[in-house]
């Protein structure tokens, strides 16, 4: 199956720990991907949540459809202070698998860089459609986590 990598980095005025801790619950993926619009089916098992999303797409302004996707979590904070790890699977109708990766490490202090990972497979008729709205939730999840932590740490 056709596959590409997508990578984004972007700064948040946030230690590597406040950005790990909301980026490891579900619930505040709502918005944080403007397509996700709903959690639900939250277990924790042996270090990894697993959850049902809702994503929602609209088609010409008319038509929406509810694009319900499995999804693994797991986060590590264990392997430097400096630096933190939440990766992960989405599996979506359509046979789109995504493994993605938010490696959180220390810029300066009480800043991280955040590197947004990536790794998309879908059909071949659909890679360049799931591509294109994967990049587009990366440029705006760092627009809108960078405004959540910092309204957080006002």
């Amino acid at each position: 199956m056709p596959s590409t990598e997508l990578r984004h980095s972007y700064d948040i005025a946030a230690s590597p720990a406040t950005v790990l801790a909301h980026l490891a619950e579900p619930a505040n993926y709502i918005g944080l991907s403007p397509l996700l619009v709903d959690v639900r089916d939250v277990r924790r098992e042996d270090g990894v949540t697993h959850y049902v999303a809702v994503e929602r797409f609209r088609f010409l302004g008319l038509l929406q459809h509810d694009n319900v996707i499995q999804v693994s979590l797991h986060t590590d904070d264990t392997r430097l202070p400096t630096e933190a790890r939440v990766s992960g699977r989405v599996v979506s109708p359509g046979a789109v698998r995504m493994d993605y990766r938010f490696t959180i490490t220390t810029r300066a202090p009480g800043t991280s860089l955040v590197l947004d990972h990536l790794h998309l497979h879908a059909p071949f008729g659909l890679l360049r459609y799931a591509a294109a709205k994967a990049a587009a939730v990366q440029t705006e999840r760092a627009r809108i986590l960078s405004h959540r932590l910092a309204a957080d740490g006002a």
